[in-house]
């Protein structure tokens, strides 16, 4: 391993990946990942993508408008308007290079229609696009001559140093080390881990995010949390996966306890509404029925079709003994998406010199309160290709600053106790889930943050337990500040 780099990705999700690949040969890149480069948030996503790539039958200002009614107008237009207007050019790149998209009859893009669209305008690869996805960039990387990738290595620390960043690393079966980058690009994923139970991978323990907050920089928004209405309803996976929002988009029903459909009566939008409408829905029907028995039917649909469109939901259900070509499949909300983050400008740009942050790690406002379906993976595209063309004008008259010599790091201590990690995702799950307990607040944000303050006080050995344990300690500490303050303002 090198010990200097021009550029450090942290993530390797669609946003590390895409930003890895917009460098030159003479720009050196080190990309790390917490565990396989497989294994990420971008890798779970199953819709797709929205891009308008018809512009007879769809246009710019109907996304941007589509965008901000989901996102309760929150939204930063700015952001908004340059997610729309340059998205399109990065799903066409992305499909040169290798990402095989659905095809019509025609030979087109397959469009398909989600939750809170307009028009038919997320192109997808079967209900598996994250996949296609990151496995194409994963590919395309890897044939970089300039790119160093290392998996299965923890960043243990990152701090400021003159002209860039010195990053501690510790390899799974290795000996830790110190590197330093000119720039630093985080694009570590979420933060789905605080909770019981999560689509999120892993990795999705809000690293980056708390790596970012302890060198200084803003973060916002950060108790804007979307929860996916549709998860499937596992008896004790903490990591639950997605029934897409697709398959609502293609006629699925939304049925209570009592196998009748009810999401109309809650939002003339009915099964079609935003994330965060329907899953309010199903909170209040739940406690109509005093049931949390939910369901979505899609067996009146061609059993062909189903198999054909949704062939990894059909064989995940198929291994919990559903069948959804004849059976409801159990569903109820759980965290999904964080909207806010480490806060960015329209350049990917911290409020931390060479800093620059992208995908769901960051916050650039594009989402507002509520994410519209499927366009994730087109913010971590646009922002991190940004972040990497503001870098490299950068250094076009950047100098470069000698790097000092680092001294290994000491990552010996105390063994951390058990159960820090559950009692955050209690207190959390708790107060701040779809329906949100504000008198639990107080209490709950005295109990995190003495959590915290033992991690940071406590001697303990540095590991990836440490890491995880004080980052998810550090998020519940930031959202539920932030909501005590929301609170108290009201």
């Amino acid at each position: 391993m090198n010990k200097e780099y021009d550029v450090l990705i942290v993530g390797t999700g669609a946003a590390g990946l895409y930003g890895a690949l917009q460098f030159p040969d003479d720009v050196s890149v080190l990309l790390i990942s917490k565990r396989e480069l497989s294994l990420s948030n971008s890798s779970l996503a199953q819709g797709g993508v929205a891009a308008v790539l018809d512009t007879i039958n769809d246009d710019y200002q109907l996304h941007i408008q589509d965008t901000l009614t989901a996102g309760k107008n929150k939204n930063n237009l700015a952001a908004v308007e340059v997610l729309v207007k340059e998205g399109p050019s990065d799903v066409l790149r992305i499909k040169e290079l290798g990402v095989d998209f659905d095809l019509d009859e025609k030979g087109e893009m397959q469009k398909t229609l989600e939750a809170g669209h307009s028009r038919h305008r997320i192109v997808h690869h079967k209900d598996s696009t994250g996949k296609a996805i990151t496995d194409a960039l994963i590919e395309a990387v890897r044939k970089r001559p300039n790119v160093d990738i290392y998996d299965n290595v923890l960043l243990y620390k990152l701090e400021k140093r003159a002209g860039g960043f010195a990053a501690g690393l510790l390899p799974e079966n290795g000996q830790a080390s110190v590197v330093t980058a000119r720039y630093c690009i985080l694009a570590s994923g979420g933060i789905g881990r605080v909770y019981q139970y999560t689509t999120n991978s892993a990795i999705a323990t809000g690293d980056g995010i708390t790596f970012a907050y302890m060198l200084g920089a803003a973060i916002r928004h950060l108790s804007w949390i979307q929860f996916h209405p549709t998860a499937f309803a596992a008896e004790n996976d903490r990591e639950r996966f997605l029934i897409s929002e697709a398959v609502r988009g293609e006629g699925a029903y939304l049925l209570n306890c009592e196998g009748k459909r009810f999401a109309h009566r809650y939002d003339e939008r009915g099964e079609l509404a935003p994330r965060d409408v329907v899953s309010n829905a199903i909170m209040l029907e739940s406690r109509a029925t005093n049931s949390e028995k939910f369901y979505l039917d899609i067996t009146h649909k061609d059993p062909a079709f189903i198999r054909e469109r949704f062939p990894m939901i059909y064989e995940k259900c198929l291994e919990e003994q559903i069948d959804i070509t004849k059976d409801w499949i159990p569903v109820f909300p759980c965290q999904h998406y964080l909207m806010g983050g480490i806060d960015v400008d329209l350049h990917a740009r911290t409020t931390i010199d060479r800093l620059y942050a992208a995908g769901e790690c960051s916050h650039t406002g594009v989402h507002g309160a509520n994410r519209l379906a499927s366009n994730s993976l087109l913010e971590a595209l646009v922002f991190s290709r940004r972040a990497a063309e503001d870098i490299l004008q950068r250094m076009k008259t950047d100098t470069r600053t000698p790097a000092s010599e680092e001294s290994p790091d000491d990552l010996s201590g105390k063994q951390l106790p058990h159960g820090y990690r559950t009692e955050i995702r209690r207190l959390m799950q708790d107060c701040h889930f779809v329906i949100k307990k504000p008198e639990a607040v107080p209490e709950n944000l005295a109990l995190a943050k003495n959590i915290l303050n033992d991690l940071l006080n406590g001697g303990y050995e540095i590991n990836r337990d440490y890491i995880e344990a004080r980052s998810l300690a550090t998020v519940a500490v930031i959202v539920l500040e932030e909501v005590l303050k929301e609170n108290d303002s009201e």
